[in-house]
């Protein structure tokens, strides 16, 4: 039986990931869930993260999907690897989770001539030093420094990406990064609200830094895993269509779905728990 690819996240942000997988595998069919009633887990504990999540990836797979996609980095860093080797022998071995951390991390050392990286991203994130591990694991040479930017979502969720006060919190954390490593030539948005953010984030880097989002390495990732797990590809229905799920209001999601996504959707109302 064949199923959609799943993608999940805590909020709104993972539709940046939608919108990059789609725009390169178009064929596939998707279902995306916001768990935006209890969003966002940025702050949460390592334990809370990971049964929100659980509960949502279980949802995706009882919906009918075989893949499905944490397309939130707090949920990547906090409970990918717990579900993938706990939770998916118990459930269904064929089963597969996968997370937006690696992607990155798997491309970034071709990116930097400096070896020394920056990553702006949640608390819970950054604290995970997730990005610090995998980049290290894949590139030993490069050196890894991160800052939390905690206002960020906000701005984003509520309109405000383009108003003279983000200025502030984005220049403020830019500045910060820079500080704490000058050599710095290439930083991961590590958080998928913040390419929504990119006018001002370009604004505020200094001249030659790299800014590395995250859809385009996650969509070219999953491409790839899918021709290498042929078997995987044979279970993923191929419709061209997308639909969404959201634990709080539809019509709030609506709204949000048009600024990231510039288009209009239906989405369904669904209890999480």
């Amino acid at each position: 039986m064949k199923g959609p690819i799943g993608i999940f996240d805590s909020g709104y942000g993972g539709l940046t990931i939608l919108h990059g997988i789609r725009q390169l595998l178009p064929e596939y069919d998707y279902l995306y869930l916001g768990d935006n009633a209890r969003a966002p887990y940025g702050a949460r504990s390592f334990d809370v993260v990971y049964e929100f999540t659980r509960q949502a990836v279980r949802y995706l797979f009882d919906r009918g999907c075989k893949l499905v996609i944490l397309g939130c980095n707090t949920a990547s860093a906090k409970a990918l690897r717990t579900i993938q080797q706990h939770d998916l022998p118990q459930w269904d071995a064929q089963l597969r989770v996968l997370g937006v951390i690696r992607p990155t991390a798997e491309i970034i050392g071709n990116l930097t001539q400096t070896r020394h990286v920056g990553v702006l991203a949640t608390e819970g994130t950054i604290k995970s030093q997730s990005y610090n591990l995998e980049i290290q694991k894949l590139w030993p040479d490069v050196q890894v420094s991160g800052v939390a930017c905690p206002f960020w979502v906000p701005l984003v969720e509520y309109h405000e990406a383009d108003s003279p006060g983000a200025d502030y919190f984005v220049k403020k954390r830019i500045d910060q990064l820079m500080r704490l490593d000058p050599q710095i030539d290439a930083i991961i948005l590590g958080c998928t609200h913040y390419p929504l953010l990119m006018p001002k984030i370009l604004k505020y880097v200094p001249r030659g830094v790299r800014i590395v989002p995250q859809g385009e390495y996650v969509a070219n990732s999953l491409q790839n895993y899918l021709l290498r797990h042929p078997e995987m590809e044979q279970r993923c229905s191929r419709g061209g269509t997308a639909r969404y799920m959201t634990t709080e209001n539809p019509e709030t999601f609506r709204e949000q779905a048009q600024l990231f996504l510039h288009e209009a959707v239906e989405v369904e109302n669904i209890v999480l728990g």
